[in-house]
C-alpha cells in the first residue's frame, strides 16, 4: 500500500513538474545512500526533488519526513549521480514535493531550494 502511494504521488510530481516547465532527466535513481526520487533540470540548473505523499496529517505533514539525516542522505546521493553524470549544470537545487490525496482531491505544495 505505501508503496503504491508512493508511486503515485512520484508520478503525480513528474506531471507537475512538466507543466511547470521541468525536464524530468531520471526517476528513483537508486545509490548505496538511499534513492533520489526525481532529478530533473530547469533553465541551467539541476534539481533534485524529495517527494512526499500522504493521505492524512496524522502523523504530521509530508514534509516533516524531510528530516536532517534524510538531507544528508539526499545531498551524498545527488553527488554521486553528478559523479556519474556528465551534465554541466550551474547550480544544484533540492526542493521537496509534497502531495496530499484525499479521495478525488489532490493538493501539491512544491517548495523550492527547501534546504
Amino acid at each position: 500500500m505505501k508503496k503504491k502511494l508512493g508511486a503515485r504521488g512520484e508520478e503525480i510530481a513528474a506531471h507537475y513538474l512538466c507543466k511547470q516547465g521541468y525536464e524530468i532527466l531520471a526517476r528513483n535513481y537508486h545509490t548505496r545512500y538511499g534513492e533520489l526520487d526525481i532529478i530533473c533540470h530547469k533553465d541551467e540548473g539541476v534539481v533534485i526533488v524529495e517527494v512526499k505523499t500522504r493521505t492524512s496529517i496524522k502523523f504530521g505533514f509530508p514534509e516533516e519526513a524531510v528530516t536532517l539525516r534524510k538531507i544528508g542522505h539526499l545531498k551524498k546521493a545527488a553527488l554521486i549521480y553528478l559523479g556519474q553524470n556528465n551534465g554541466f549544470f550551474r547550480e544544484i537545487r533540492f526542493d521537496v514535493v509534497t502531495v496530499f490525496i484525499d479521495g478525488n482531491r489532490v493538493k501539491i505544495n512544491h517548495i523550492e531550494n527547501a534546504f
